[in-house]
């Protein structure tokens, strides 16, 4: 049922069972009397043509966005007028179809308003009260979707900014191998295409599976491989298991380079990249180790680190885990734990590796 029939429902019922009371009772105590049951009926109508323009001018105003000192005083003066209303149309009339009833009443006319002063009470907080409420929860959705906005532009532009990173490193690794080794230069040409091509979808996609970040990860250390020779030398062991996990974009690539630009490529006699993937506590545990000395991560690390911290907490919030620390003197760990994900992707995983 929309919210707008249940509105018309509470008015007709609410009004309906309340002067239904009242002409009860009445009707117990004097008997039928027509005059009596259409004053109610009329009643009816008036308490809900009252109360609904109550309804129709606090969200002109937009009351219920007003801090709770300024709407109080608002809600109580409404309440005032509607049973000051209902009083001078009421009062009158009562006296000409029931005088025995208001003979010797003192103070009659603050009777009447604090007899239909409760009964708009009882409307007006009621209505007031839930549409404050839920305008609260609506600004509080408001500020979860902005929030979410906000967090997945953040992550846009974190992936964005990762693109020219690999762009410049592959062309200086190409370039020696133009005409010194053209077959292999058109082999370095294509994993740079890969490369371009995966850096182009990562502006697009959250994820990407494990084994396609991997390929990603080949293709960069082959054409650092075409620069240091055998002075880089390059490990991958990743579990079977782990393939179809879902990873965020060039993170891994990043890291990979950061390896080589501030580890492998300071060493006298160059050194080594080791990539590992595991299942640890249903988290994805990825492992990169490489020759170098961290020192001070900002300027070893550079924006590389900061940006998988940052994207991590984006995908994955507090679950996930990053860590780069030093294992002993020469070598650097990168630690990466990715919470686990849906059955669907392990069921996937199975199928594939049972094929």
């Amino acid at each position: 049922m929309s919210k707008q029939k249940i509105y018309w429902f509470c008015q007709i019922f609410g009004w309906s069972l309340l002067l239904a009371v009242e002409y009860v009772g009445y009707l117990f105590e004097d008997g039928f009397d027509v005059d009596v049951l259409y004053l109610a009926i009329a009643n009816i109508f008036l308490g809900i043509t009252l109360t609904h323009l109550y309804r129709l001018m606090i969200r002109r105003w937009n009351w219920v966005r007003l801090p709770f000192f300024q709407i109080a005083p608002r809600v109580l003066l409404s309440i005032l007028v509607l049973a000051l209303i209902m009083t001078m149309v009421n009062m009158p009339i009562d006296k000409i179809i029931v005088p025995q009833h208001l003979v010797g009443e003192p103070f009659l006319f603050f009777g009447y308003i604090l007899n239909w002063g409760k009964s708009m009470l009882a409307w007006v907080l009621t209505y007031t009260a839930y549409h404050y409420v839920e305008q609260n929860r609506n600004a509080e959705i408001e500020k979860i979707l902005l929030k979410t906005s906000i967090r997945e532009t953040e992550a846009k532009v974190l992936r964005s900014q990762l693109n020219p990173h690999f762009v410049f490193n592959a062309l200086n690794s190409i370039r020696a191998l133009v005409h010194e080794n053209p077959v292999k230069a058109q082999q370095s040409i294509t994993q740079l295409s890969n490369l371009l091509r995966n850096s182009l979808l990562a502006d697009r996609r959250k994820t990407v599976e494990l084994r396609e970040e991997i390929k990603t990860v080949e293709d960069y250390l082959a054409l650092e491989k075409v620069r240091y020779e055998d002075r880089l030398t390059s490990y991958i062991d990743i579990d079977g298991r782990t393939l179809f996990w879902q990873v965020p974009p060039m993170m891994l690539q990043t890291l990979v380079e950061n390896a080589i630009k501030h580890g492998v490529s300071t060493a006298i006699k160059g050194g080594f990249v080791e990539v590992h993937s595991s299942i640890s506590t249903d988290k994805l545990h990825i492992v990169i180790r490489n020759t170098g000395v961290l020192g001070d991560k900002e300027a070893s690390g550079g924006f590389g680190l900061a940006n998988t911290a940052q994207r991590l907490e984006l995908l994955y919030g507090p679950d996930a885990h990053f860590q780069i620390f030093q294992e002993d003197e020469a070598i650097v760990c990168a630690d990466i734990l990715i919470p686990a994900q849906s059955e669907g992707m392990f069921r996937k995983s199975v199928s594939q590796l049972e094929r």
